[in-house]
């Protein structure tokens, strides 16, 4: 039976395209295999993704702005919306497992992977890694 993989993440190439190459290397190793990335809605995955051959799904989600407390109002908001919408996601295609390669977005998705005992991976590139990863 094919794996299913959710790839969750982005923001930047930093964290975009090693996911990509992981699912490359993931398509190697088993080429039926599944996967579905999921994203920041209007972040540069939304595009770069799709170019590499993947599906993708945007997520309402926000990172916290730490220069300006004023733009953080709707990040509750943004973050409830978040968690519904990673619970469509997860109803409609059902992970076996799910990488998360930092970015905002990586968040939710990780944390709901979690919540439902499927094996959760994290690849940080940085030298430090970002709050989601941490989280």
């Amino acid at each position: 039976m094919a794996k299913k993989f959710i790839i969750a993440g982005g923001g930047t190439g930093g964290h975009i395209f090693p996911a990509i190459a992981i699912a490359n290397a993931l398509k190697v190793l088993q080429p039926d295999a599944e996967f579905l990335f999921v994203g920041a809605k209007g972040k540069m995955e939304m595009e770069k993704v799709p170019q590499a051959g993947f599906n993708i799904i945007g997520i309402t989600i926000a990172g916290f702005d730490r220069a300006s407390v004023l733009k953080n109002i709707l990040l509750p908001y943004k973050l409830v919306c978040s968690f519904l919408e990673t619970k469509k996601i997860f109803k409609n295609f059902t992970p076996d497992a799910v990488i998360g390669v930092g970015g905002y977005s990586s968040f939710p998705v990780l944390k709901f992977a979690q919540l439902k005992n499927i094996p959760s991976f994290i690849h940080e590139s940085n030298s430090f890694a970002g709050k989601s990863n941490q989280l």
